[in-house]
């Protein structure tokens, strides 16, 4: 589509990702939209970044290994697994922004459990707020855990000003595209054998907080 003058930016645009970030303590967020059901690998890039890479062989729609697409990483690191990453948008009642929430599986978990008796955390109207603790339990970066306070997490409509800054929200499948065969591995070639000494590419930011 063609667009006017005053509206061209002259070159491409890059989509910075709105991501949620756990803090230590109480923390709170109000769950909109649809679950991305995904796996990914952790690829070690250029000045020890990690870069996330999402299984293939995994089946967003079905949550299933069904091994339909070719999955190159497996080729280049055949040793390596891939892990949990499931992700959806929230409301941050710190700003009123809705963000992308990389879950914490153990979280996640609790969420089900709790939705048993709260109901679907999503719902606009029925809905709940979801507030737990993030604690760390030792000097390692994995040593976190994470208590959902049921307690606290009462049901409620949005207000006005939520309904409001959910009125565009994208599906989770937009805001994080699957790739395809041929791009992951052309991203895994660039990122494994840099010609003549370049880097890997700067513009792969980390989806995933692994914190």
């Amino acid at each position: 589509m063609a667009i006017k003058f005053n509206q061209v930016k002259g070159e491409a645009q890059k989509s910075k990702i709105n991501q949620y970030t756990y803090k230590e303590g109480d923390n709170k967020f109000r769950l909109v939209g649809d679950i991305l059901p995904r796996y990914v690998y952790w690829i070690k890039g250029e000045n020890n970044k990690n870069i996330p890479m999402e299984c293939l062989s995994f089946d967003r729609n079905t949550e299933t290994f069904n091994n339909k697409e070719k999955d190159h990483v497996r080729d280049f690191f055949p040793d390596l697994k891939c892990g949990w990453a499931y992700a959806l948008q929230a409301i941050d009642p710190a700003d009123g922004q809705v963000k992308v929430v990389n879950l914490k599986k153990k979280l996640w978990e609790q969420i089900m459990v709790a939705a048993e008796d709260l109901g679907d955390p999503t719902n606009s109207d029925t809905g709940w707020d979801v507030c737990f603790q993030r604690v760390k339990t030792g000097p390692m970066a994995f040593n976190v855990e994470y208590r959902l306070q049921a307690l606290k997490c009462k049901p409620r409509p949005l207000t006005e000003e939520e309904q409001t800054a959910i009125a565009g929200l994208r599906s989770m499948d937009d805001v994080l595209p699957r790739p395809t065969a041929d791009a992951q591995l052309e991203l895994l070639q660039r990122v494994t054998q840099p010609e003549d000494g370049a880097e890997a590419p700067s513009d792969v930011d980390s989806e995933f907080s692994i914190s």
